[in-house]
């Protein structure tokens, strides 16, 4: 049985897994880790390892916390052993939650060639083709990064919640906010959608990430969408190494 645990900037996801099944999951702010992971174990004893994806850097208490439990514990890197051939040109910068979702685009999409948008604090697009070789992809603001620099970073632009207005002809302040960044985000991953579908036949794309449910219905272009993508690809990693280490 296998702990998955992806600690972001604020919040840290985490899910348990009987091989590819998903049994529980939550979420909870990051001054709760050590709390949790203990209380995750006692109520899951099968547990007998677990995976770390983190975009930032690991408390030095975290990091004793993790060593000291009577389980394997596994640190994602660019390092790790992967079901993937890896063409980015500087895998030592690739950030650990894009190796995730390339893993589970393999791992659940073999021999085909898929796009995976993350669409959370940044916008990730992520590209392996079907003979599983991962090129790259694209990075940008994501929505609520997008209205928050326009408040910040001006003297009079109100910070707004994501919402798509009535037209794309914004006729107040608020409205043309709303038109340049939801329905601007929106025609960007579109657009970026369309440009792999020029170059790559049969392309599948999955959506995931925070703002999955604001996005996949407005979308002109199918998609699949799966918030869980990224818990799903950890998972992946660890039945990976179980068998390939």
């Amino acid at each position: 049985m296998n702990l998955i645990v992806d600690a972001g900037n604020t919040y840290v996801k985490i899910a348990v897994f009987q091989e590819d099944k998903m049994l529980s999951h939550e979420s909870f702010p990051k001054e709760q880790f050590q709390k949790k992971i203990a209380k995750i174990l006692q109520e899951y004893p099968e547990i007998d390892q677990m995976i770390t994806s983190s975009v930032t850097t690991l408390s030095d208490e975290t990091i004793e916390f993790l060593e000291n439990l009577s389980i394997k514990v596994h640190s994602l890197t660019h390092k790790t052993k992967v079901p993937f051939q890896n063409n980015y040109a500087t895998p030592a910068t690739l950030g650990v939650d894009r190796i995730a979702l390339v893993v589970a685009a393999v791992t659940q999409y073999p021999k085909q060639n898929v796009l995976v948008i993350d669409a959370g604090t940044c916008i990730t697009y992520d590209f392996k083709t079907d003979k599983e070789i991962y090129l790259g992809g694209g990075i940008s603001p994501g929505l609520q990064l997008r209205y928050t620099s326009l408040n910040l970073l001006t003297a009079n632009l109100p910070l707004l919640a994501p919402k798509i207005p009535e037209s794309y002809i914004g006729n107040t302040t608020e409205n043309a906010i709303h038109s340049g960044v939801s329905v601007g985000v929106i025609t960007e991953i579109d657009g970026i959608i369309d440009r792999y579908k020029e170059q790559f036949q049969h392309l599948t794309v999955i959506l995931t990430g925070g703002d999955t449910n604001f996005l996949a219905k407005r979308l002109k272009n199918t998609i699949f969408a799966n918030s869980k993508f990224l818990l799903q690809g950890l998972n992946n990693i660890l039945e990976y190494k179980r068998y390939n280490d």
